[in-house]
């Protein structure tokens, strides 16, 4: 429908009522890619397949694919945005095929890699494509609000069974004492402290910004009942990242001397917080495990044992193209090949998954080093270096052209570019950017808020 004029589908019900009832069919399909992603944790441990943990990625493309069928674009700028974006999925595409034919990778190897990378970029193009008005806007606000309070509350909840009554979860073996079990609706699931933590401070900001019409005490509440969360979690990584991708953004205001003060003072005060809380309140005193100076040094530890990566797969290198290219998907750190591979191989391993021995090559630098276990800070197995492993210098340039269109073209505020850099710390920490429970609610915060900007300026081009 995106090829019939508006004016002539105005003026004849037969094609308004189809073009209703295809918007209605995308706004549907975009929710339950949504909902069978943040649902999938709880629906296994509750007694569904394991299976179902990987159902949106058969959800999310569906829903893109029909977005783009029916997408009736607001101007030439929003078809230009679609158009990038696609050119961009496509060159990540390439990328990745063009280093699975050079290592023998498999093609299992591209299709998982390809979409734990490009998953959430998917989601976002199906998410602005996808027709919006000022009630659909509140209808997805709502729906963020009520699964945010869910989750938090569910976290709240598994704080109180497995720390204080020393109930066992009710799946697995973790030990009851356990601050990693503090998941929230990610429960069960590897690092999903972490991916909760992220989500929960996340939203307790956008709460706290952005609803205004609540009292100031009660969203004060939510952001601090999200920090002490995060912290009984033991996702403190998550809260550091914030800060950092806080101070970037002050960075970016450089040039805009009342803001940037603003917010500096603003993150002055938070600092000085935390820094009081880490040195008062026992709840706060792991954030001390960074603070020693000496494995910082040239030569120390931490310094050592996160550039491992990069010394291991450079060994493995034999040509130019493995530069340019990297050692093929699912090969080195990213999180197909340093965690998937392990977890899942009775079911890639029948479907043709390659490994190579540069990830267990890494895991006994991990092994070997005596920080290895004290924290995913330290960890070598991020986001960036997996991606250079895998796909090389192309890979690393195909990623950041995606993530350089949602920020020149999507990220319309300050708060949407205050989480594209989240995003971008959390690269350097450990495999976050790879997990979908995170990037997706990142999407759907900066495609909302760019619809927003949308509606406002049509309301606003009518008045005049």
């Amino acid at each position: 429908m995106s090829n019939v004029p508006l004016d002539h589908v105005q003026q004849n019900p037969f094609l308004r009522r189809s073009v209703v009832k295809n918007n209605i069919r995308v706004s549907t399909l975009v929710f339950l890619a949504f909902s069978t992603l943040f649902f999938a944790r709880l629906t296994v441990v509750i007694g569904a397949p394991s299976l179902v943990n990987f159902l949106h990625f058969i959800t999310v493309p569906a829903a893109f694919g029909f977005s783009l069928i029916h997408f009736s674009p607001y101007d030439k700028n929003h078809s230009n945005i679609v158009k990038l974006g696609i050119f961009g999925l496509f060159l990540l595409l390439l990328v990745t095929t063009i280093s699975a034919f050079i290592n023998d990778a498999g093609v299992i190897n591209i299709g998982a890699n390809f979409m734990l990378l490009s998953e959430p970029f998917i989601f976002l193009i199906a998410f602005i494509c996808m027709p919006m008005n000022l009630e659909k806007i509140q209808f997805w606000r709502t729906w963020i609000v009520r699964l945010s309070f869910f989750h938090i509350g569910w976290s709240a909840v598994q704080f109180v069974l497995f720390l204080i009554m020393g109930v066992p979860p009710p799946v697995g073996g973790w030990p009851a004492d356990n601050p990693d079990n503090i998941q929230g609706i990610f429960f069960h699931s590897y690092g999903g402290h972490v991916i909760g933590g992220s989500v929960s401070l996340t939203f307790g900001i956008y709460y706290f910004i952005f609803f205004k019409q609540v009292p100031l005490w009660f969203r004060s509440f939510v952001m601090l009942a999200t920090i002490w969360l995060c912290n009984v979690a033991d996702a403190k990584q998550s809260l550091l990242g914030l800060l950092v991708a806080a101070c970037l953004l002050v960075v970016t205001k450089s040039k805009q001397g009342a803001q940037a003060i603003k917010y500096l003072a603003g993150l002055s005060i938070v600092l000085t917080i935390l820094d009081w809380a880490r040195r008062n309140v026992p709840a706060f005193s792991a954030f001390n495990t960074w603070l020693r100076p000496e494995i910082y040094v040239p030569g120390g530890e931490a310094r050592v044992l996160k550039g491992a990566t990069f010394r291991v797969v450079s060994a493995y290198q034999e040509s130019v193209f493995n530069l340019l290219f990297g050692l093929g998907p699912g090969h080195t750190v990213g999180r197909l090949g340093g965690w998937m591979m392990d977890s899942y191989w009775h079911l890639l391993g029948p479907l043709g998954a390659t490994v190579h021995p540069a990830s267990r090559a890494v895991w006994a630098e991990i092994s070997a080093s005596w920080l290895g276990d004290q924290s995913s800070m330290f960890s070598p197995m991020f986001t960036w270096a997996g991606i250079w492993g895998d796909l090389g210098l192309m890979g690393l340039f195909a990623y950041f052209f995606l993530a350089y269109i949602v920020w020149r073209y999507l990220c319309v505020d300050d708060f949407s570019k205050f989480l594209l850099l989240c995003v971008f710390v959390f690269g350097f920490i450990l495999s976050q950017v790879e997990e979908p429970g995170y990037m997706l609610y990142v999407a759907v915060l900066i495609g909302l808020q760019w619809h927003e900007q949308q509606v406002n300026a049509r309301s606003s081009a009518l008045l005049f």
